[in-house]
């Protein structure tokens, strides 16, 4: 066993070893399947791999990263293993944050080829994009290169998938090699590139497959795009190398369709955040999600109207999670059986916690964890391509300000630069868009801090909420014991949050708003 308590032979190689360990140990088991209802088993989504891996190794270097664009279908999961198969670096572009944000991760990983579909270039009508990036980067379409694919290629690859752990020497990394690399939203400046290691993924989904049962007849359904961490780590690979199958959808927006397809796919397990959840049960019929046992909300505090919601329409539970990016990004959940209304549950087995103290706060502390799940390190604007490693230490600051009970159950109390100083006092803009949602509990609301030159800042809450006033927050305040610091004193209203590819809202856009 390693240090931290898991399997070290599972942790401990390569994410396409990996592959070809689930391959041969249940061949005939699904591992994807998308809207186009064709599941992909394990041995077919090996030999697809190594077949479309050869001619992609032919347009990259080893080790080089190369760029995938594209949505929640088999082709991604195919691609991102083809690209593993020959020792390329899978590097998921997020084709929702348009030409600039895409040009910022293309340059911070200093990113040649990018991998993508004419189809899904067409339909998510993104050839402005693909435009403005074609001169910086080569475009490849996976339709081409599947049209071009000859009987040697066919033949070659089936070879290498027949004798992969032999064939694959040559392309084999290390475990704590970097496998893939996912990109942060970027709201606060460049994007950063974070650097996850086979042994980060496969140390998540080991510790998550500690806490939950699944079983080979479960369909965890996965809309969450596979450039966010928790659509590739939770969504992709726990299923696979979990034992169960993934259904993979293209959009978590589309609300109407999707409570029916979670039926007919007989999906079992969810992924999902609390804005694509409420979507989805609001537009539900009678029986969508009547076969859903399990659920796993991640990337977002989950509201109280949405927990009701499931609970009343179909009894189920919303089990909340939380994460980042940089830890693979799981860090605690709540699971059956070990479950505290409230909060994102515990933290995972193998994760060691410490709580800094943050000036102006007398319960909780800046979380920093260190576990085998931890990135490698970020690739950043400042020297593009080049891996800032992690503290030596392994310890990483989450930003996060945590309080945790004597049960070990975690509450998070806000981001360190989701505070407001006022009047000297710390201020949680989580805690103000709590009590707004209390007082309007069907609308979304976003609290932010602008500068202030009595008070050093103050508070201003974006709303959806058509009838909200500064008014009826403040007699709302003095009712229920809110302190009036924690009352903003402007309202800005919108139709609606803007929010980003993720399902987290767009700080950066919301914080415009407040502003102007």
């Amino acid at each position: 066993m390693a240090e931290s308590g898991l399997d070290a032979a599972f942790i401990e190689r390569s994410l396409f070893d990996a592959l070809i360990d689930i391959a041969e140990a249940d061949p005939d088991l699904p591992a994807v399947e998308d809207q186009n209802r064709q599941p992909v088993t394990r041995r077919n989504l090996l030999l697809a791999a190594c077949v479309l891996g050869r001619r992609l190794a032919a347009l990259s270097r080893k080790g080089e990263r190369v760029g995938l664009l594209l949505p929640n279908v088999n082709g991604v999961a195919i691609a991102f293993f083809a690209l593993l198969a020959y020792g390329r670096t899978p590097a998921l572009l997020n084709f929702t944050a348009g030409s600039h944000g895409l040009d910022g991760a293309i340059k911070v990983g200093t990113i040649r080829t990018v991998i993508t579909s004419s189809a899904f270039v067409k339909t998510a009508k993104l050839e402005p994009v693909i435009d403005e990036l074609k001169d910086k980067v080569r475009i490849v379409y996976l339709e081409d290169v599947r049209a071009g694919l000859s009987l040697l290629d066919k033949v070659a690859g089936a070879a290498y998938a027949r004798w992969a752990r032999i064939l694959h020497r040559p392309y084999r990394r290390a475990p704590r090699d970097i496998a893939a690399v996912l990109f942060t939203s970027g709201t606060e400046g460049a994007p950063k590139g974070v650097g996850l290691t086979a042994t980060n993924f496969l140390s998540n989904v080991a510790q998550v497959l500690a806490l939950y049962k699944f079983h080979p007849e479960d369909t965890l359904f996965n809309a969450l795009p596979v450039f966010h961490s928790y659509g590739l780590t939770a969504g992709l690979l726990l299923p696979i190398y979990g034992g169960f199958k993934s259904f993979l959808y293209p959009s978590p927006l589309h609300y109407k369709i999707i409570p029916g397809l979670v039926r007919d796919s007989r999906s079992t397990v969810l992924l999902s955040t609390d804005t694509f959840a409420a979507g989805w049960v609001r537009a539900a019929e009678d029986g969508d999600f009547d076969k859903v046992r399990l659920t796993i909300l991640g990337a977002e505090r989950v509201k109280e109207q949405t927990r009701a919601l499931w609970m009343d329409r179909f009894g189920v539970v919303l089990n909340e999670g939380y994460g980042a990016t940089e830890c693979a990004p799981v860090l605690s959940v709540n699971y059956p059986g070990s479950f505290r209304d409230g909060t994102v549950g515990r933290l995972l087995p193998g994760i060691e916690a410490r709580l800094d103290p943050v000036p102006g706060l007398e319960i909780g502390g800046r979380l920093h964890v260190r576990a085998p799940n931890i990135m490698a390190g970020y690739y950043l604007a400042d020297q593009p391509g080049e891996l800032k490693r992690n503290d030596p230490d392994g310890w990483y600051d989450t930003g996060d300000i945590v309080s945790i009970d004597e049960d070990g159950f975690v509450t998070l109390l806000g981001r360190a630069k989701r505070f407001a100083k006022i009047g000297g006092e710390m201020i949680s803009l989580a805690a103000v868009e709590a009590f707004a949602a209390a007082l309007w509990p069907n609308a979304s609301h976003a609290a932010v801090a602008v500068s202030d030159p009595r008070k050093g800042e103050a508070l201003v809450l974006v709303t959806d909420a058509g009838d909200a006033t500064v008014e009826a927050l403040s007699a709302y305040a003095r009712e229920h014991g809110v302190p009036e610091l924690q009352v903003p004193r402007k309202i800005v209203k919108t139709y609606a949050l803007p929010v980003l590819g993720t399902g987290k809202m767009d700080l950066a856009a919301i914080e415009q708003m407040a502003r102007s």
